[in-house]
């Protein structure tokens, strides 16, 4: 009779968990000016089907940073934001790409393979400062260039996305 007990107390206690990303709730609503709207194959999201980031939400995931020279600015800088693959996992994502469009139209491929073979960031900031618009701003899908040299590739800095405005998981 104890151990039928604890069957259904161990069941009860599982079924809150089943179904979300890592620890994941539900999304909270942005209460700022939206930067990031992403959408697709994701479970998380927060207006419509999508899932839309104001910047306190981009900085309230975890942050990575790293040192890193680009093909477009000068010398190395400091960059940091949350690496793709956390925010990807924060939104329940079930797809094998993602298609990212920038706010001047430019849109890219990206295997998200390549979040876990690289610690790509989806940059908030330049040497602690905010990312403006001229500047490739206000988020960056970066890789960390002057961490391998195969990232300096042709195919590798096709992906490599400034102005980013939405995210799409397929």
């Amino acid at each position: 009779m104890k151990a039928y007990l604890l069957g259904w107390v161990v069941l009860a206690l599982s079924i809150p968990q089943m179904g979300q990303a890592e620890g994941d709730g539900p999304l909270e609503t942005p209460e700022g000016p939206v930067i990031l709207k992403v959408n697709g194959k994701i479970a998380h999201t927060n207006i419509a089907q999508e899932a839309r980031f104001d910047r306190e939400m981009l900085t309230a995931l975890p942050q990575h940073a790293f040192e890193t020279g680009t093909p477009w600015t000068d010398g190395c800088s400091h960059y940091s934001g949350p690496l793709m693959r956390t925010l990807l996992k924060h939104l329940g994502y079930t797809g094998d790409v993602v298609h990212v469009t920038a706010l001047n139209g430019y849109e890219a491929e990206i295997p998200i393979s390549d979040f876990y073979d690289y610690d790509v960031i989806l940059a908030l900031e330049r040497n602690e400062q905010q990312i403006p618009i001229r500047e490739y701003g206000p988020l960056w899908v970066l890789y960390p260039f002057s961490q391998d040299e195969a990232l300096l590739s042709e195919k590798m800095r096709f992906r490599s996305v400034w102005q980013v405005m939405q995210i799409n998981v397929r």
